[in-house]
């Protein structure tokens, strides 16, 4: 069984005031479940700490992540306040030194019931013995909570066989990135869309010849995706032979980068990569300079826009996911545990706070938090949800950061309401995914709970690897040198890291 390792310095900043303000005992009772709205979300009231205001639910406090609004004028917030009965006051982290300040909360006398956290502040909590166990808590409270997440969800929360937090999953595996290409140059060269990496090099080397401009364009922060998938190269873990391998050791990594240090020395591939951010690219493809990109579909609306501004009769292909030697395509997909939600050790409403969680993921209320009212903030056409603008806009903005656990089933649908604010977001969108049906593959630690060598060696590792990719791409260090690199990614963590995920997988089986 996979074993958490307790942080020894969180723990002794929090263990003085977790004595002081005890540590064990369930605290308040409420009302189960969610009670009906009055009809009007702007009015509700409370009459301080823990007095309840009408509903005779203690007051609870939360704290979330930063944002740049005030949750007390939120519809949201009032929406659920009137759906539940509970007064939150929410408090907000700071965008600087923001554990720093959320250690200094839990650890104050303030009485703090419920906390949004990111997985490296999760274990971190957890650890140090911070949060309450949530078993026994969901088996009483917590119907809808249980029916709303999956199992394997709560995997991912669940610490020495104890369940620490509610998974917040967000609106699911959804595919964000695809090549595009100048189809009407490709008509001009009398060239087809490429299915696989030899028809890919062709095209891209007939534009250099007659095009003189940059064949493929792509940003430092996305050197993987379609055309490392044919190498077999598609998630950061990758199991094979019952045991897991980090991107950095997988052996076809040097062939990926192998055939891009090909076009970047034949000029098919922007020498400017290494330097390059996402926005200097979508610069580049729309304003003519460039005939490839690997555009995200949230950028498709703002891109296609300039496109079509800067050269009016310019027009745009999909490139579906390139094949590999096989004549299959795969599409890497991370299924991760966006946010955990947490009740604290050192809350007197600990039941009430359960109640209050649960009562978000009842079936209306959940829609009303994703999507608001119908008529008002959307409508439906075709079985589809498409928001009314602004309105969706102006009170819905910000409905994510109050949401504390999704509907997994129902939310990957309500979600897609924002994507269809904008016709080529929107067309974008729909073709990614339709395009990755059947070839998705999962990252194998998605389920994974936080392990401490992988929370404080990831950000770390990632960065060393990504640099040093482009530095074999570009030539700024030869290929040859990559066991030397790969040596240097072991000693610094590495090697650490990828046993702990190979303990916590084979604790899985």
């Amino acid at each position: 069984m996979f074993k958490m390792k307790t942080s020894a310095v969180l723990t002794a900043i929090l263990s003085f005031a977790l004595v002081l303000s005890g540590c064990g005992g369930g605290g308040g009772t409420s009302e189960p479940n969610a009670v009906e709205p009055s009809g009007n979300t702007t009015n509700a009231t409370s009459e301080g700490a823990n007095g309840g205001g009408n509903s005779g639910k203690p007051d609870l406090r939360m704290i979330m992540q930063y944002g740049l609004f005030d949750p007390k004028t939120e519809y949201v917030a009032k929406y659920i306040e009137e759906r539940t009965g509970f007064h939150v006051d929410y408090e907000l982290l700071p965008a600087e030194n923001a554990d720093e300040k959320l250690n200094l909360m839990v650890s104050s006398k303030e009485n703090y019931d419920i906390a949004k956290l990111n997985a490296a502040q999760f274990y971190n909590l957890a650890s140090a013995g911070a949060l309450e166990p949530m078993d026994e808590l969901l088996e009483a409270h917590g119907n809808y909570i249980k029916q709303s997440i999956k199992p394997e969800s709560f995997a991912s929360a669940t610490i020495d066989g104890k369940i620490y937090g509610i998974p917040e999953t967000g609106a699911g595996v959804s595919i964000g990135e695809e090549l595009v290409v100048r189809q009407d140059w490709l008509d001009e060269l009398g060239l087809s869309i490429p299915t696989n990496r030899d028809e890919l090099y062709t095209v891209l080397k007939t534009i250099k010849e007659k095009k003189n401009v940059i064949p493929l364009t792509m940003s430092k922060d996305s050197i993987y995706g379609d055309i490392a998938t044919t190498f077999g190269v598609y998630t950061d873990w990758k199991e094979v032979d019952g045991k897991l391998v980090h991107r950095a050791e997988q052996p076809e990594m040097k062939e990926y980068i192998a055939y891009m240090s090909k076009l970047y020395k034949e000029g098919l591939l922007d020498t400017e990569t290494p330097l390059n951010t996402a926005q200097e690219s979508i610069e580049k493809f729309s304003g003519g300079n460039a005939a490839m990109y690997k555009l995200a579909w949230w950028n498709a609306g703002s891109t296609i826009a300039a496109l079509q501004k800067n050269f009016p009769e310019a027009k745009t292909s999909i490139i579906p996911y390139l094949k590999g030697p096989d004549g299959k395509a795969v599409v890497g997909a991370k299924a991760n545990t966006t946010w955990y939600i947490g009740i604290l050790k050192s809350s007197k409403n600990k039941e009430a706070a359960m109640d209050f969680l649960n009562a978000k993921l009842e079936p209306e209320t959940f829609k009303g938090i994703a999507l608001g009212q119908e008529g008002v903030h959307y409508e439906v056409k075709d079985d589809k949800y498409y928001p009314i603008l602004p309105i969706f806009n102006d009170q819905l903005n910000n409905a994510s950061s109050f949401m504390t656990g999704v509907d997994e089933e129902k939310y990957p649908i309500y979600w897609q309401a924002r994507v269809r604010k904008d016709p080529v977001l929107q067309a974008h969108f729909e073709a990614f995914q339709k395009n990755a049906e059947g070839l998705i593959v999962v990252d194998p630690m998605s389920t994974a709970p936080p392990i401490e060598a992988v929370s404080k060696n990831l950000l770390k590792l990632t960065t060393l690897l990504d640099d040093n990719v482009l530095q074999f791409i570009s030539g700024a260090k030869p290929n040859e040198q990559y066991d030397q690199f790969l040596a240097q990614w072991r000693a610094e963590g590495g090697a650490d890291m990828v046993a702990a995920a190979n303990e916590w997988f084979q604790s899985t089986k």
